[in-house]
């Protein structure tokens, strides 16, 4: 028996070995919380994209106004005036031709986008 009892006396200590450490304790201070906030909601990342998101779209809405509806035009007639098309009904003006623009802008925006985040996937980029 004697040999029963070490041996489960070992596998004891190797079982409390494994067991999970006990979780890190919360940083004091105010500047601890916050670096422990920034970088635990990964805040920093999160503003830093939304501001390239925000310059994306500006250089996108550029590129579709100012390249590729003209270049439209040239393959179809009228096109290269789109941002200028407007319909009147009544005594209003509706400015289709700007939502149009602005909708083809969302479309680009959203497949450079898409193909972002299918990149990082691929590349395991959390």
């Amino acid at each position: 028996m004697d040999k029963e009892d070490e041996m489960l006396a070992e596998l004891k200590k190797i079982s409390a070995a494994l067991e999970k450490a006990p979780p890190p304790t919360p940083p004091k201070g105010l500047w601890n919380e916050f670096k422990d906030f920034l970088s635990k909601y990964k805040i920093l990342g999160l503003a830093i994209a939304f501001v390239l998101g925000l310059y994306l779209g500006t250089l996108v809405q550029s590129a579709v106004s100012s390249l590729i509806i003209p270049a439209l035009g040239l393959i179809i007639p009228g096109m290269s005036d789109l941002a200028t098309l407007t319909a009147e009904v009544g005594n209003q003006n509706f400015t289709i031709g700007a939502f149009l623009v602005a909708l083809i802008t969302f479309i680009i925006v959203a497949l450079i986008a898409f193909l972002v985040v299918k990149v990082a996937k691929k590349w395991k980029i959390d």
